[in-house]
């Protein structure tokens, strides 16, 4: 079996410590309303006013329960593991953070502007992030056309359409995934340049804590910055 690749094993890892939290038993009897209280590292807007910032990136990492929490692990060893095999470890980690952060506070303009009229979940899990690596990777993609259930699509329409595939996920938001792939597609356009991580500071990084620890771990895939060490890295058994 192939190894994880290192950064989406560590945001799969991240994502239990974090909603294991949540899943642990209560000491004292809860009420049926209160069963799923909210959590402290969820994406919620009156908690980022009272400026609990992390909250903009710790959202990604939240899980309501063990089924939510293995959709996320699926998504994040599909889409995240792949991704990071096209860019290298130090970018995959620089674009989960910048990714998370930017559909956050879209997410939160939107939620504002349309809370007077729909009733709105707070946004949590890895989804958002997932559609952004997606979106900026069929952006930059050669291909034009593909198979989906046997349909032939374009290929620029196909996060669309798992964004509307997303409703099947549980305890999602539609809101923060659009917010996810809308940032994913502008990355991709293009116009957030000053996010591209060169490819000399991603091949520095890969020396450094903590991906030099990373490196060193033999039931991990680590994925080197550098785009020759990376193909060389891949083509190995």
């Amino acid at each position: 079996m192939e190894p994880f690749p290192a950064a989406a094993c560590l945001t799969v890892l991240f994502s239990v410590l974090v909603s294991g939290l949540g899943f642990l038993p209560r000491g004292e009897v809860l009420q049926p309303e209160d069963s799923h209280p909210p959590s402290a590292f969820s994406l919620r807007p009156e908690a980022v006013r009272e400026w609990q910032v992390y909250r903009l990136l710790t959202y990604i990492f939240v899980y309501e329960d063990v089924i939510s929490l293995v959709c996320g692990a699926v998504i994040i060893w599909y889409f995240a593991g792949s991704f990071e095999k096209n860019v290298g470890s130090v970018k995959h980690c620089f674009l989960t953070v910048a990714f998370a952060i930017l559909s956050a506070m879209v997410y939160l303009a939107l939620r504002a502007a349309a809370s007077e009229s729909f009733v709105v979940a707070d946004a949590e899990g890895f989804t958002p992030v997932a559609l952004a690596m997606l979106g900026t990777s069929i952006v930059r993609s050669q291909m034009r056309r593909t198979l989906l259930f046997g349909i032939n699509f374009r290929v620029a329409l196909v996060p669309w359409l798992l964004l509307g595939a997303t409703w099947l996920i549980p305890h999602t938001s539609l809101l923060g995934n659009f917010c996810g792939l809308l940032i994913g597609n502008i990355y991709g356009y293009g116009y957030f340049f000053s996010l591209d991580l060169p490819e000399s500071v991603a091949s520095h990084l890969d020396q450094k804590f903590p991906f030099r620890l990373l490196r060193r771990i033999p039931a991990l895939k680590y994925i080197p910055g550098s785009l020759a060490e990376r193909r060389a890295c891949l083509s190995r058994k």
